[in-house]
């Protein structure tokens, strides 16, 4: 019996009451119907829900999928969620991975499946996406002053007595428009805040000195309405990064909290939270955390990397500190972008139908990587192609002399920055590696 397919939009379930389990709501996700709002999907599937396309297991190359189409391999994405799940067991860190770079529940539910601790945002919308998907702990890394978001924190905590949220603090200012937006929304409980550290003189966040970080707890301590739980940071952010630069401002961290435990900062606690660790250095995490001296309360090692779920074949290619402990695994590039061929004007140029709209630029511009022949589907290696810019539709290509690429034919392209290739896409096909598409990855941008 064919499927059901409603006439009309259909808009998104919405999330289920509160209490129930990331898993089960991210499930609701399959009931979704498919439509004109999602790029690249069959438009045969038009009114399908999500769930029942993908019970189909159509093929990316001959099920009806228009070009171009973004594609996760699921095996990469396996391997990388398993991978990170290992290293963070192995070196005795809790992990809240950073959701920014998916903003999909779905992921959220198979990192929480492998034990993070938590999920980490960066900005009032990310958590509130992640409370509607019930997301039990959330680590904002940032410092939060929008009285309107610190309202909504506040009654989500009062709702939930089980939520935990923990954000930054850098600024004696910020601590005061933190507590009066608390205090005057009614909060019922303390929120909890980490002492920022700046990385450095011109680098991002964070209170540069420690001097101004025992300023930043002071105020703390005197609101009413917030409690200091640990410090925390971003390494990544340290000028001139090396692995010696990184390790000391990774030293001065774990020294602050050492300073703040001694001088009795986390008298209201039961746990000091150090965190930092990106995707580009959570190697000196481990080293220098393993290194964190006995404290007067159980210490969070928290480590917050997020590109790892899909990796890339661009930035975090060359600077995965894996390449660096290669003993250690390895992570694998999972997106690929199927473009076509819609021009070739002349022996050394042809341009794709993919652009600024679908593929992420802002770090390097995408691979050539495979070619499909739109003649017979035959696969073969891009050599001789070279992807030279993009046009907000399309993807300029340079060819060697007497390479085969004709109109029509698919060009399979790597990306580089998980963070900008996710947030082009509404809904991604997770494909295994004979093309077969097992299910669709919701972003939520």
């Amino acid at each position: 019996m064919a499927a059901e397919r409603p006439t009309g939009h259909t808009a998104a379930p919405a999330p289920s009451a509160p209490g129930a389990s990331p898993a089960s709501l991210a499930s609701g996700l399959a009931d979704e119907r498919v439509d004109h709002r999602f790029k690249a999907l069959p438009p045969d599937a038009e009114g399908l829900t999500v769930g029942a396309l993908a019970a189909e297991r159509r093929n990316l190359f001959t099920g009806g999928f228009t070009t171009p189409v973004l594609a996760l391999s699921a095996e990469s994405v396996a391997h990388n969620l398993d991978l990170l799940e290992t290293y963070a067991e192995r070196h005795g860190l809790a992990f809240a991975p950073h959701g920014k770079t998916s903003m999909s529940p779905q992921l959220f539910v198979d990192q929480l499946k492998r034990g993070a601790w938590g999920i980490t945002a960066a900005v009032p919308h990310q958590a509130r996406v992640y409370r509607a998907y019930g997301i039990g702990r959330i680590f904002l890394a940032n410092e939060l002053v929008d009285a309107v978001a610190l309202r909504w924190l506040a009654g989500e905590m009062t709702a939930d007595p089980e939520f935990r949220f923990v954000c930054y603090v850098d600024s004696v200012r910020g601590v005061e428009l933190m507590d009066a937006a608390l205090g005057a929304a009614g909060a019922t409980r303390p929120v909890d805040v980490v002492v920022e550290l700046g990385a450095g003189e011109g680098a991002r966040t964070g209170a540069r000195t420690e001097a101004d970080c025992a300023a930043v707890a002071d105020a703390v301590a005197a609101a009413s309405s917030l409690r200091l739980v640990g410090v925390a940071g971003y390494e990544g952010e340290v000028p001139d990064a090396d692995p010696e630069r990184v390790r000391a401002w990774l030293r001065r961290l774990v020294g602050l909290a050492a300073d703040f435990d001694a001088a009795g900062r986390f008298s209201g606690t039961e746990e000091i939270v150090v965190s930092a660790g990106g995707s580009a250095w959570f190697d000196a995490v481990a080293d220098v955390f393993a290194e964190i001296p006995g404290l007067g309360l159980p210490v969070l090692k928290l480590l917050r990397s997020g590109a790892y779920v899909s990796h890339d074949d661009g930035h975090y290619k060359h600077l995965t500190p894996f390449n660096r402990v290669p003993e250690e695994g390895a992570l694998e590039p999972a997106f690929r972008l199927w473009a076509q061929v819609v021009s070739r004007p002349s022996g050394e140029q042809a341009f794709l139908n993919a652009g600024k709209r679908d593929a992420a630029y802002d770090l390097d511009l995408p691979e050539a990587q495979m070619v499909r022949s739109g003649r017979d589907g035959s696969v073969r290696p891009a050599t001789g192609v070279t992807v030279t810019g993009l046009s907000d539709q399309h993807t300029w290509v340079r060819t060697e002399a007497g390479t085969e690429l004709e109109v029509g034919d698919w060009v399979g392209m790597g990306l580089s920055h998980p963070c900008t290739s996710f947030d082009k896409w509404q809904l991604i096909p997770l494909v295994e590696a004979d093309g077969t598409v097992t299910d669709y990855i919701r972003t939520f941008f």
